[in-house]
């Protein structure tokens, strides 16, 4: 093992890693109090530059400002740095700048003799230059950029998370991908605001320089004179040329530190770098170059130009945008080549395949969608649809038909359509290129769009251009694409009609699955004890009322007990949702011990038990009777929700069924539950009352 592998190895181990930003502090405070020799001095000031190369290559080849995620603690460090060493080199020019230009180490020097040609005032003059653009262009642009994108970053955060609230209802996307959005999102938030406080860092090194420059040129012409006796012009030239190598080896990295700083919050997040960004966004379209190229050409011809030098350009960018322009035109003209089909004339004969099944679940699409829905262009809806099969059969405890799409020329170009068994159950229009802004109920302001609503659940929306998205997020719409668009609607509608999904060939799959884990009790119930369709019935009552079956074996438990004193449907639901009470409560309750719930006034509930019993098994309500319940439900309902509680009806348990299956349509929003659902340590308050004010 040689030594180059000992010192790698070292590097590696994260407790090495960790060690290296407290030492790097200890190096730069020991700097500043320590008196360092000229060619440490060397060395220290080679290691500033080549950081500041190094951070300007990684800025410019990150894909996202967070890929760089610490660079405001980066510029902290290479800022505390340059002054360390700044005032490491005024230790050494003032105590040593009698005895030559070299006194303070061959970097000063050179910097001081080869760029500024040994003449102390150009380079006064070049050090100003450098600090100017440092401090009033790139410093200044950048701090403002970081500035603003800090405030919207800020703005945009509520709205990016019920976007990711809205994905993750949708199932869309899972609780990893959630959590790790919402994480990237308060980074970014962190980062800008970061960059906003750690651009003054740079400019505050920006004014520094200019005063150690003054200091050092002050401080240099009196030890000079007065303690060294050295003549006036001797002194003044010997350390002005040595603080001015020393101004320009500090400004210089300050320079290309400011400018990845520039680079890093003025760009936008693609999956190019910024190399990449610039040649494939400006010099890839051949009529601006050609243009450019008859411009500079035009200006090479006027009298007293440097005709070569235009002339050349010219000739480069006219040969380079000509050159496209062919490549693009052989590429537009090329056609493929399509095999002769033979056409047969003969009518072929009818058969069974010409019989098409009717598809449970259906997609339409008009032809501006089919993008959307396209394998070969990776349409985005298709994953997203995957995700909502996944996401329903997680959450419902099934897996739902699989959703056939397919174009329609009779919709509308953007329209589409939902089907249920060939019946339609919804239908939407989605822009294309454009995002939907949805008002959740608290905006601050309007968009300019076009005004809709949103197909799920009815919220004024408007579309807009991509332009305007980050605005409409600050002002607190939540922004969806338009594959988010259409698979938000097409998920809320298998939910609402779970109950006709499940069929018979999706419950014998449900039956196969749930055997695997409990066999004994599926093959004693069914068929033995329970027909599949009296199952298959008592599981739609269930998700009718958006009731999930994922707890199979409490139901079949239950329905194994509750089948040898009744076969009816009704009666067996009742009795598996007593059993699965504590999970419906939850599912409306999920955080809350007290139960704020809607009951009915007492003289209310004797007329319906007595309606009850003189209508017999029909359980019919006299109209009179339904019309004032349906309209006292409805008012309480809406108080409730006003009140911020979920629309939960309590009722006994002999009239739930019926007061579900009555106020099912007529009121959505509201639920039923029987007093014998609620488990015991639960606590009930009643909050609204139906009847009695």
């Amino acid at each position: 093992m040689n030594a180059l592998t000992v010192f790698q190895g070292f590097l590696k181990s994260s407790g090495t890693r960790g060690l290296a930003g407290p030492v790097l502090i200890i190096m730069v405070l020991g700097m500043m109090v320590l008196p360092l020799p000229a060619f440490m001095l060397d060395i220290l000031f080679t290691f500033n530059i080549s950081v500041s190369i190094m951070v300007l290559l990684v800025s410019m080849n990150t894909l996202n400002p967070l890929e760089f995620s610490a660079f405001p603690t980066v510029l902290l460090i290479t800022t505390l740095l340059r002054l360390s060493l700044n005032v490491a080199s005024t230790r050494v020019v003032l105590l040593e700048g009698h005895t030559g230009p070299d006194a303070a180490g061959k970097v000063i020097e050179s910097f001081g003799h080869f760029l500024v040609g040994g003449n102390f005032a150009v380079g006064i003059v070049v050090f100003t230059i450098l600090v100017v653009i440092n401090f009033v262009v790139i410093t200044k642009g950048a701090g403002r950029i970081a500035e603003v994108g800090a405030r919207f970053t800020l703005d945009a955060m509520p709205g990016k998370q019920m976007a990711i609230d809205a994905d993750l209802n949708a199932g869309l996307i899972g609780e990893e991908e959630a959590r790790r959005r919402r994480a990237s999102i308060a980074q970014e938030a962190d980062f800008y605001g970061s960059m906003d406080g750690a651009s003054k860092f740079v400019r505050g090194d920006a004014v520094a320089g200019i005063l150690i420059l003054i200091i050092n040129i002050l401080g240099g012409f009196i030890v000079g004179v007065f303690q060294h006796n050295l003549d006036m012009a001797t002194a003044a030239k010997n350390y002005t040329l040595l603080t001015i190598g020393d101004g320009l080896v500090a400004q210089i990295p300050s320079l290309v530190i400011s400018t990845a700083a520039g680079v890093v919050v003025s760009r936008v997040s693609t999956d190019e770098n910024i190399g990449q960004q610039l040649v494939g966004q400006v010099f890839t379209q051949p009529l601006v170059l050609i243009l450019s190229g008859v411009i500079v050409g035009a200006l090479g011809l006027v009298p007293g130009m440097p005709h070569v030098a235009f002339l050349l350009f010219a000739a480069l960018l006219g040969g380079w945008g000509t050159t496209l322009l062919r490549r693009q035109r052989d590429a537009s003209t090329a056609i493929p080549v399509v095999a002769q089909v033979p056409v047969s004339l003969e009518a072929p004969e009818a058969t069974w395949e010409d019989v098409t099944p009717v598809d449970v679940l259906g997609l339409e699409v008009g032809y501006r969608l089919i993008g959307l829905v396209d394998k070969e262009r990776d349409g985005d809806l298709l994953r997203r649809i995957k995700g909502i099969r996944r996401k329903f059969a997680q959450e419902i405890g099934f897996l739902p038909p699989t959703i056939h799409i397919r174009d329609n020329l009779e919709l509308r170009p953007n329209a589409y359509r939902i089907t249920l068994k060939g019946a339609e159950i919804g239908s939407g229009e989605a822009m294309p290129g454009q995002f939907l802004a949805i008002n959740p109920g608290q905006v601050s302001g309007a968009l300019q769009g076009t005004a809709t609503v949103d197909p799920a659940f009815g919220l004024p929306a408007v579309w807009i251009d991509e332009s305007f998205k980050d605005h409409a997020q600050v002002l607190g719409y939540t922004v969806v694409d338009v594959s988010t668009v259409v698979a938000t609607h097409l998920s809320h509608l298998i939910h609402t009609h779970a109950a006709s999904l499940l069929g018979l060939q999706e419950l014998h799959q449900l039956l196969e699955h749930v055997g695997k884990q409990t066999p004994k009790l599926t093959e004693d119930l069914v068929p033995k004890l329970l027909s599949q369709a009296t199952l298959q019935r008592v599981l739609q009552n269930l998700l009718d009322e958006s009731v999930p079956i994922r707890d199979m074996r409490t139901i079949l438990e239950t329905l194994a007990k509750q089948v040898p004193l009744s076969q009816d449907p009704l009666y067996l639901t009742s009795q598996v949702r007593v059993a699965m009470g504590p999970a419906i409560i939850q599912q409306l309750y999920p955080t809350s011990q007290e139960l704020q719930v809607i009951a009915m006034d007492k003289e209310l509930e004797q007329l319906l038990s007595q309606a009850m019993q003189t209508s017999g098994a029909q359980h019919a309500i006299e109209p009179g009777l339904a019309d004032t319940l349906l309209r006292e439900t409805r008012g309480a309902a809406e108080r409730q929700e006003m009140m911020g509680f979920p629309a939960v009806l309590l009722v006994p348990g002999q009239l739930r069924d019926l007061l579900a299956r009555f106020l099912l349509r007529a009121v959505p929003q509201l639920r039923v539950i029987s007093q014998d659902e609620v488990p015991g340590f639960k606590t009930v308050r009643v909050t609204t009352r139906v009847g009695g004010g």
